[in-house]
């Protein structure tokens, strides 16, 4: 079992906090269109930063703990490509101005990580408690698997989500974008903008992506800290990420189709481990080199054979996958 001092935890979230300052002085209080030669700069600086933090790491707790931690950061990181398929159809649907949009992606991935502290905290202490969680997490992740499978060629629909369509029902919403504020006054009257809109949706999101993510990081490793640092970790390189890759998005054609089967992969590796520790001591458990090779080969066949087809057909797109097909309103529209 992993030890983390007090002291340990401490400096981990300063660095944390640290970088989402940084994240946020970029982002937020420097509002500008963000060129492809800065997003690759931070990208390229996020990565690094995590590759470092995992070379340490795995020195000082032993490379078993280490390579849980890079398996638990590609999963994280992978998924959270296809979140942001999500935060362009979110961005595209409310027309959100190119100067706001860094904004959006700031305080959109500070609502993730808050929501992943909560559900790690939750999910540790339950799987702490109760061995059988195993068993519920791992069917959780093969039914959200073969739910993204079936819809791989779906996208999500902003405008069903109950929570915006909620907010704009109760409240007084303006049509503009009113100098990237959330609450104004026009006319001596309180008034949300657009731009509250657009973090209610992306939040809302952000949720149903940890009730996924979270299980889906516990699968490689039971540890907390180690849980916490790859969602951490993938997260804040999230927004310089979006601007990197958004044009590339939509020729990766099969991401869905690869997501489903590593949720797949990490659904029966949680079951055989809880069959493993519950009913059976002779069941055999997945160990993590193997799911660290499993899951970076599906994610470079993916990309491969993504690529291939969107240079054979031009026109073939990409979609970010959904849980439920579109409402039928939605389909004959």
């Amino acid at each position: 079992m992993l030890e983390v001092t007090a002291l340990g935890w401490t400096l981990t979230i300063g660095v944390i906090v640290a970088l989402l300052a940084l994240d946020l002085a970029v982002g937020v209080f420097r509002p500008h269109a963000v060129g492809f030669r800065e997003a690759a700069v931070w990208s390229v600086f996020y990565i690094a930063v995590a590759v470092a933090f995992g070379v340490v790491f795995g020195q000082v707790a032993g490379w078993d703990f280490g390579a849980e931690y890079f398996a638990g950061y590609i999963v994280e990181k992978s998924l959270s490509v296809d979140n942001l398929f999500v935060f362009v159809i979110i961005m595209a649907t409310f027309a959100v101005p190119e100067k706001y949009q860094q904004e959006v992606l700031t305080f959109g991935i500070i609502i993730a990580l808050v929501l992943r502290v909560i559900f790690i905290a939750l999910g540790a202490t339950l799987l702490n408690l109760f061995s059988f969680m195993f068993l519920i997490f791992g069917l959780v992740l093969i039914f959200t698997a073969v739910q993204l499978f079936r819809h791989r060629d779906v996208d999500p629909d902003v405008e069903d989500n109950a929570l915006v369509k909620f907010s704009r029902r109760v409240l007084p919403v303006t049509d503009d974008y009113i100098g990237g504020k959330m609450i104004t006054k026009v006319d001596g009257r309180r008034v949300v903008t657009p731009m509250l809109i657009v973090l209610i949706a992306i939040g809302s999101s952000d949720l149903l992506f940890a009730l996924d993510s979270i299980p889906a990081v516990f699968g490689v490793t039971n540890e907390a800290y180690i849980v916490f640092v790859a969602n951490a970790f993938a997260l804040l390189g999230l927004r310089a990420l979006f601007f990197l890759v958004k044009g590339l998005l939509d020729r990766l054609v099969y991401l869905s189709a690869g997501l489903s089967v590593i949720l797949a992969f990490i659904g029966v590796k949680l079951v055989l481990h809880w069959l493993h520790v519950d009913i059976n001591t002779s069941v055999p458990e997945i160990p993590t080199p193997l799911s660290l090779g499993v899951i970076i080969g599906v994610l470079a066949v993916t990309t491969v054979a993504s690529l291939m087809k969107s240079k054979r057909d031009p026109d073939t797109k990409a979609h970010a996958g959904s849980l439920r097909g579109r409402s039928e309103e939605r389909q004959r529209r």
